[in-house]
């Protein structure tokens, strides 16, 4: 059965700008998408930690460097400016893949620069039950360190 999982994550980025006379979208820097492993055009999920509003939308490109994190359209409506967001991509696979994928997430100071990055890791026990660790750095150079989460 294919299950809807975590592909890629910017947690905590802060809205920069809201542009409600816009074609729609979230307009995002290139930088953090590339790191993320987030493309343009691609559907991602948008929470806002202030109002808890959800939505769903597209990605566009802004300046490279630029650190911007804006809200087009309709999406105007749901985030204000100093809002901390949380952006989720999402991909489909089958259960068996999830040791597969190591999601990417990005966390954020106030003016959007990194300020942690980690990856989400799933296993399988010999028994078949699930882990799931919470590890820094990205898959290929993670930091092992005493306070990772372990579940």
């Amino acid at each position: 059965m294919m299950r809807k999982v975590v592909a890629a994550k910017l947690h905590g980025i802060t809205v920069t700008d809201a542009d409600l006379n816009y074609h729609g979208s979230i307009t995002l820097d290139p930088d953090h998408c590339d790191e993320a492993g987030i493309l343009p055009l691609e559907f991602v999920e948008i929470w806002n930690k202030a109002s808890g509003a959800r939505i769903s939308t597209y990605v566009i490109y802004g300046g490279r460097g630029s650190r911007c994190c804006v809200l087009n359209g309709a999406a105007a409506r749901t985030c204000q400016v100093g809002d901390e967001i949380i952006i989720c991509s999402a991909t489909y696979m089958e259960e068996h893949q999830i040791v597969e994928i190591k999601p990417r997430v990005l966390t954020f100071n106030r003016d959007n620069s990194v300020r942690d990055r980690m990856f989400y890791d799933c296993g399988i026990k010999d028994d078949g039950t699930m882990t799931f660790a919470i590890r820094k750095g990205f898959p290929g150079n993670a930091l092992k360190s005493p306070g990772q989460a372990n579940y």
